[in-house]
């Protein structure tokens, strides 16, 4: 098990410190004075190291990889990493040793009097309307190596190579330069497909004074460097952004967190920009609409609103990708030399961004977050005019001559008109697809995370009735122009959506047959630990994770954690059917895996032990992205939406100005429909001690496990082996990929929504 160095308090080896004079720096004339001082910090996850640079100039993130004595040197070898959030850019070199022994070179990050360790570079005078910006270091190497394979351009470029069976396109491949200098320096570069920026990495001998006699050359088309200490210096000249720090992104009730949990927030002011937020490091440093606006509903108690604020950058930046001509929201974005790749492959000559429109869930977050800010935000209400009349295509050129507001209404026009045929009848087929072509649309976007349905469980059972409720309570207060008349028909929606779609999605299994099934499991898969088929005391019941899947299936039936979007998002007023979901999520929680999805690394986002189909303990495995392994906001999410759920029992009794008791999203959310004053009674699960109770005790275990992998939280996801009886964490990069997958995926160390603790905590008033 690795043991990662960071802690959900700050843990971490972190400094805010000034840069220190220009030491050893290349040449940067005309450098803006910065008035603050640089932000730096690191985080050390073996094999990787990662360091995080950013001032007034420039951001960047920085990776070391040394392979372990443990590690799989056919998936890990010697490799330096430089992102940029800017244009999604970075440079990757891949290092080998010279004696091709696989497993003999380490590289490493060292402190010197460059930086600590790292520093800017700004060159004012490199060719183009932008200066060259980066950063550099010191990189030592315990023997000769060759630098391998340089990818320089886009993080897009290097995700393709490590995630995608080693793709490399050749029209970005060939254009990287190899130079040797006089001083036994070497350098490489790249024009971009733009004919414009260029991406640069330098190195030469650094001494620092040892008398070492190293060097650096260009040999049979690579570099060669003798073992020894080298100064690394990776540039480029394309726009930056501006960045939020940990002062600006957090709001004035919430600037104590830079005190108690300083390690979250410097990672949160790195992600966090007046343009967009960044969905994670650094694999991610760029616009994901689901990722930023997830992140937004779990941090805005803590996230700063105004203009040019955190609030506002996420919904302005989704507002200026929503696609004009059907309402749908961009999931990711592609920028700079990738987009004029991309493009390139079109048959286009242009540099302008392209947005992935795939998804179908991200549709729905948007007037959600829309209704929590510009209803529930003191702030929020007062920017309403001059938010939505802000001009679009500033980002987006396509989004010309429209302003905000038109966009959230094309958006809001599209979620009415998809869940208009399943309110007027109520089949299968009226449910919400993925879109024609696609295998994946929602969060569980990989090859078998949804088991290839197409109909998913968190879009038809939570997502949409929560954006047909915000649509009703924005329409109400005049944001969508011309369209009041939703107010009473988005809420008649919304009920019907809220109260049918559940039954679809079902799976109940008798006790006996449960039992045989998780014995099976055990059997079929290679898991080593007990079968827990003994705490299997009554029928279990969970929600498929979608319908039509591969393999024939109707159901995929895979016990899963989605659940948590119903319970955060809404208010379910149907008490029967409330009462059998909370209980039967309550319960699943509470028992351990595989009869449920509790093990002592975290909650499991997806349990396959039910599934009675070989296929699902072949591909929900420990080494399957969105398989049996621990995704840190789907815990945050999941414990503050039975906080919430349990907070309906306080009060008996409420009277509203529409239909909302809710403290998840106040007006809009519950009740029943078209009452200016209406009387809430409490759910019926409030008075039923068994239910309750079994609630309250799925809270403070998942709680309790929170607390226990603390170490992880802020991280992407992880995975698990099983070891001495227990299960042990470790990283979804050292395990295999389930069958058919090309390439293993590599978690971020830093993951926007996985910042969500910054905002949810445990509310021991349920303890």
């Amino acid at each position: 098990m690795k043991n990662r160095k960071l802690s959900l308090l700050g843990g971490i080896a972190l400094t805010a410190v000034a840069v220190s004079a220009d030491v050893n720096l290349r040449p940067r004339s005309n450098a803006p004075l910065c008035s603050n001082s640089a932000s730096t910090f690191s985080l050390s996850d073996p094999p990787y190291e990662n360091y995080f640079y950013s001032d007034c100039n420039v951001a960047a993130q920085v990776v070391v990889t040394s392979p372990l004595s443990s590690s799989d040197l056919s998936t890990i070898g010697p490799r330096l990493i430089v992102a940029w959030p800017a244009g999604d850019s970075g440079a990757c070199a891949f290092f080998a040793p010279q004696n091709g022994i696989n497993g003999t070179l380490g590289i490493g990050i060292v402190n010197s009097t460059v930086g600590s360790p790292l520093a800017t570079t700004y060159n004012a005078s490199f060719a183009g309307d932008y200066p060259s910006v980066g950063v550099q270091g010191v990189i030592s190497f315990n023997s000769s190596a060759i630098l391998s394979l340089p990818i320089l351009g886009s993080i897009r470029t290097i995700r393709d190579f490590v995630e995608g069976a080693s793709i490399l396109y050749p029209e970005i491949q060939d254009a990287v330069k190899y130079t040797s200098n006089s001083d036994e320096s070497a350098s490489l570069h790249r024009l971009w497909l733009d004919n414009v920026t260029t991406t640069s990495i330098h190195f030469s001998p650094w001494n620092n004074g040892t008398g070492s006699n190293t060097s650096v050359t260009v040999s049979n088309g690579t570099l060669a460097f003798e073992a020894g200490e080298y100064l690394f210096t990776a540039e480029m000249n394309y726009p930056q952004l501006s960045q939020l720090n940990s002062s600006v992104v957090l709001n004035s009730q919430s600037t104590n967190l830079t005190e108690t949990m300083p390690g979250q927030t410097i990672a949160l002011a790195f992600l966090s920009y007046s343009e967009k937020l960044l969905a994670g490091a650094w694999r991610f440093l760029t616009y994901f609409g689901r990722d930023s606006m997830i992140s937004a509903l779990l941090l805005e108690p803590v996230l700063s609103s105004g203009n040019g604020r955190a609030m506002e950058a996420v919904i302005g930046a989704v507002l200026e990708r929503v696609n004009r001509s059907d309402g749908s929201v961009c999931h990711e974005e592609t920028i700079g030399d990738y987009a004029t790749w991309t493009n390139l492959q079109d048959n286009i000559t242009s540099n302008a961004m392209v947005c992935d429109y795939a998804m179908i869930d991200s549709d729905y977050y948007l007037p959600v977050l829309m209704q929590r800010y510009f209803l529930e935000n003191p702030v929020g209400q007062k920017r309403v005019s001059a938010f939505f009349n802000t001009s679009a295509g500033s980002i987006n050129a396509a989004n010309q001559n429209l302003t905000w507001g038109q966009l959230a209404l094309i958006n809001a026009e599209r979620i009415m008109r998809l869940t208009t045929p399943f309110a007027q009848n109520q089949t299968k087929d009226n449910l919400i697809h993925l879109k024609e072509g696609q295998i994946v649309g929602q969060w569980r976007d990989s090859e078998f995370g949804i088991g290839g349905g197409r109909i998913p469980f968190d879009v038809n059972t939570a997502l949409a009735p929560a954006a047909l409720r915000s649509i009703a309570a924005l329409s109400k207060k005049g944001i969508y122009k011309n369209r009041q008349n939703w107010t009473d028909l988005a809420e008649h929606y919304a009920q019907i959506w809220e109260d049918s779609t559940l039954p679809f999605f079902e799976v109940t299994i008798p006790q006996s047959k449960a039992k045989s099934l998780v014995k099976s499991y055990k059997n079929a898969s290679s898991f080593t630990g007990p079968d827990q088929s003994s705490t299997i005391d009554t029928n279990v019941k969970f929600y498929s994770l979608s319908l039509d899947g591969y393999n024939n299936l109707s159901r995929v039936e895979v016990m899963n954690t989605d659940d948590c979007f119903r319970h955060f998002l809404l208010n379910t007023t149907n008490d029967a059917q409330l009462s059998t979901f909370l209980n039967s999520t309550a319960t699943n929680i509470r028992r351990d895996f595989p009869a449920g999805l509790m093990t002592d690394v975290g909650m499991l986002i997806a349990n396959p032990a039910f599934g009675e189909n070989p296929v699902y303990a072949q591909n929900w495995t420990t080494g399957a992205y969105h398989g049996t392994v621990v995704w840190s906001w789907q815990l945050a999410m999941m414990a503050k939406g039975l906080e919430l759920q349990m907070e309906r029992c306080e009060v008996s009794v409420n009277f509203s100005t529409s239909r909302t008791s809710s403290r998840i999203f106040g007006e809009g959310m519950g009740g029943r429909k078209g009452m200016d004053k209406e009387i809430q009674v409490v759910p019926a699960f409030c008075t039923d001690s068994s239910i309750f109770d079994n609630v309250k005790a799925a809270y403070n275990a998942l709680w309790d496990s929170i607390e226990e992998n603390s170490d992880q939280l802020s991280t992407e996801m992880w995975s698990w082996v099983y070891q001495n009886g227990t299960f042990q964490v470790t990283q979804l990069v050292d395990l295999p990929a389930p069958p058919g997958v090309g390439g293993q995926t590599e978690s971020d160390i830093r993951q926007l929504w996985s910042l969500a603790f910054l905002a949810v905590a445990r509310n021991k008033d349920y303890k």
